[in-house]
C-alpha cells in the first residue's frame, strides 16, 4: 500500500481536476488545498453566491461582481472573504468579456485569505470546465467503488487474522489518513495504528482522550463523540462507542485527522467500527460464558439434570456462547490423542498455554481441556476431513464424537473415551459414527488382529492345511454354543470326532475350553482370523 493510498478514496480533489484541466489555465495563487475533496464546479456571477453553494464547490466568474462599485478592494475582500467562509475550494476567473487580466486587488484578496485562485482564459468555455469535472467525477466514482471492494477484502482479512483488532486499525490506517486508538471497556488501549504523515499514533497520549473517552463508555445509543486537540493531525477528534447487542458499552474506537473525512473514507470508518463491535461482542461473551458455566454446574449441579426450563435454557445459552455456535445447534466430543505414543504431554515450545489456544482455534471453541492422553474438546464443528488432516499433520490422531444436545455430552465423552485406545493402538483416527457398537466393532481391526495372533498363536504355528480345518472346527463348535450334536451336523463330522479335536484344541492352546470367558475371548479373536491369512501362508516359509 503506498503512503497516499488513503487519498485514493477521495472521489475528486482539486488537485487532481486542477491537473486534468487544459494547460492555458493559470494558477495564480496555490492556497496549498489540492488535496481537499472537490464537490461540484459553480458558474455564479452574483455578488453574494455564498447562500446557495455548498463547501468544497469551485467557483467560476467572469468579473461582473468586480465591476463599477465592486471594483474596489474592499468589495474584493468582502467577496473572497464570503467565499472562504462557506467553504469554497478554488475561484476560477474567467477573461473576457469584462476583463483581460484578473484585478489585483482580487489576486491580493485570494493571498490574504488562502483561496486558490486559477485565470480561466476566454479560448477555455466554463462549459468545458464544468464537463470535464463531470467526467472526472464519474470516473472517480467508479474508482472509488474498486477501491472500497478491495478495502473490505483487505478488512475481512483482518478480522481472519491472529490479530485482529490490530490489523483492522491498521488496514483503516492505510485506506484513510487518521489515527486511530481502540479502548476497551476498563478505557485502556487495546491497539492502535496511523496512516502515513499523520505522526505516529502513540503521540497522542491516551490521557488527552479521556473526556472523549468517558462521555463515549457512559453514553447509551449509536454516536459519535467529537473533540479536537492542539496536537498535529488531531484538529478533529472524534469517537465511536462499540456496543453490545443490549447496548453496554463494550469498548470505544477514537480516530483523530487534520481534515475532514470523505464519504468514502467515513464508509471505511463505519465498516471496521461494526466489524469491531463483532468482535468485542465475541470476545465479551466468549469469555464470560464458560466461566459462567462453570459457576453455575459448580454450585447448582442438579440444575443439568433436574432445572427448570428456565435454568436449562440459560445453561444452554451459555454452552452456544461458549462454543461459538447458537443454542439450537448439535454438540460434539473430541479427544485427541498423539500419533507418537513417546512424545511429551506438551511438545509446544510454549508450553501448554499455546497448545490449548491452539485447540481453541481450531476446533473455534472456549471449551478445551488438556488430560494426561491429550486433550478434549466440546465443539459445534462435525470435524470434516479438512479439518481432521489438519490435526493430524500436527501429529495427532481423534476420537470424533457423535452428535448431541448438552445433558447428553457426559455419554458422548465416555463413548469417545470407550475408542480411545482402538485410536492409540491402530494410530489412525476414528468417528464413533462410523463405528459397529459390538465387542468387535469396538476392539478394532488393529487391536482384534494382535489378540488373534496372541491367543491362537499355538494354532497359528501350524502348517496351513491343519491351521484352517482346526480353527473351522473351533469356529463351528463356539458358534454352536459347545453342542456337540449342533457342530457335527454343521461339519459333517461323527460327535466323537467333534470332541477329540475340540480336546486336542484346548490341549494346544493351554486353555479351559469350558470357561465361559475363555469362549467369549476366542470368539472375538476368529473374528479377526481372516486379517492374519497372509501371516499364516507365510509362516511355513519363514520356518
Amino acid at each position: 500500500m503506498q503512503p497516499d493510498a488513503a487519498e485514493h478514496l477521495d472521489a475528486v480533489t482539486l488537485g487532481h481536476f486542477l491537473a486534468a484541466l487544459p494547460p492555458d489555465l493559470t494558477v495564480l495563487h496555490d492556497a496549498g488545498n489540492a488535496g481537499a475533496p472537490l464537490r461540484w464546479v459553480e458558474p455564479s456571477e452574483l455578488e453574494d453566491p455564498t447562500p446557495y453553494l455548498l463547501d468544497g464547490e469551485f467557483v467560476l466568474t467572469a468579473g461582473l461582481p468586480f465591476l463599477d462599485d465592486g471594483g474596489t478592494k474592499k468589495r474584493a475582500e468582502a467577496y473572497v472573504r464570503r467565499l472562504v467562509g462557506a467553504g469554497v475550494a478554488a475561484l476560477g476567473f474567467g477573461l473576457e468579456p469584462y476583463f483581460d487580466a484578473v484585478p489585483d486587488h482580487v489576486l491580493s484578496a485570494c493571498r490574504t485569505h488562502h483561496l486558490t485562485l486559477v485565470q480561466i482564459p476566454s479560448s477555455v468555455p466554463f462549459a468545458a470546465i464544468g464537463l470535464e469535472f463531470s467526467q472526472l467525477l464519474e470516473s472517480g466514482n467508479a474508482r472509488v467503488f474498486r477501491q472500497l471492494a478491495d478495502t473490505n477484502r483487505q478488512l475481512m482479512r483482518a478480522v481472519l487474522s491472529a490479530r485482529p483488532e490490530h490489523e483492522l486499525l491498521s488496514a483503516l490506517a492505510q485506506r484513510v489518513p487518521v489515527w486511530a486508538q481502540l479502548f476497551g471497556a476498563d478505557g485502556r488501549v487495546r491497539a492502535r495504528a496511523a496512516a502515513a504523515g499523520t505522526g505516529p499514533a502513540a503521540a497522542v497520549e491516551p490521557s488527552a482522550l479521556q473526556p472523549v473517552l468517558k462521555r463515549l463508555l457512559a453514553g447509551n445509543g449509536p454516536r459519535v463523540e467529537t473533540d479536537s486537540l492542539p496536537t498535529s493531525g488531531s484538529a478533529l477528534v472524534f469517537g465511536h462507542p462499540l456496543r453490545s447487542t443490549k447496548d453496554a458499552t463494550l469498548g470505544a474506537l477514537i480516530l483523530g485527522t487534520d481534515r475532514a473525512l470523505t464519504p468514502a473514507q467515513n464508509s471505511v470508518v463505519s465498516s471496521v467500527v461494526g466489524l469491531l463491535e463483532l468482535l468485542v461482542r465475541q470476545r465479551t461473551s466468549g469469555s464470560l460464558a464458560p466461566s459462567q458455566l462453570a459457576t453455575a454446574l459448580l454450585l447448582h449441579p442438579e440444575s443439568l439434570a433436574a432445572g427448570s426450563t428456565r435454568q436449562l435454557n440459560v445453561l444452554r445459552d451459555l454452552l452456544a456462547q461458549s462454543v461459538s455456535g447458537t443454542r439450537s445447534g448439535a454438540l460434539r466430543v473430541v479427544q485427541g490423542v498423539r500419533a507418537d505414543a513417546a512424545a511429551p504431554a506438551s511438545a509446544s515450545a510454549d508450553g501448554p498455554v499455546r497448545e490449548l489456544l491452539q485447540w481453541r482455534r481450531l476446533f473455534d471453541t472456549k471449551m478445551v481441556e488438556l488430560t494426561d492422553y491429550g486433550f478434549a474438546a466440546v465443539t459445534r464443528f462435525k470435524v470434516d476431513d479438512a479439518l481432521l488432516h489438519e490435526v493430524e499433520e500436527l501429529g495427532w490422531r481423534l476420537v470424533v464424537g457423535d452428535p448431541t444436545e448438552m445433558a447428553g455430552l457426559p455419554a458422548a465423552y465416555q463413548r469417545a473415551a470407550s475408542l480411545r485406545s482402538r485410536v492409540q493402538a491402530s494410530g489412525e483416527s476414528v468417528r464413533v459414527d462410523d463405528v459397529t457398537w459390538s465387542v468387535a466393532g469396538l476392539l478394532g481391526r488393529g487391536a482384534g488382529t494382535m489378540l488373534a495372533a496372541r491367543l491362537l498363536e499355538p494354532v497359528l504355528a501350524q502348517e496351513p492345511d491343519r491351521i484352517s480345518s482346526q480353527l473351522g472346527v473351533l469356529k463351528s463348535w463356539l458358534g454352536e454354543n459347545g453342542n456337540w450334536d449342533a457342530t457335527a451336523k454343521v461339519l459333517g463330522m461323527h460327535r466323537n470326532s467333534v470332541r477329540r479335536q475340540i480336546n486336542a484344541l484346548g490341549e494346544l492352546l493351554a486353555m479351559d475350553l469350558g470357561s465361559a470367558q475363555v469362549r467369549a475371548e476366542l470368539w472375538i479373536a476368529l473374528q479377526y482370523v481372516d486379517a492374519l491369512e497372509d501371516r499364516m501362508v507365510q509362516m511355513p516359509q519363514d520356518r
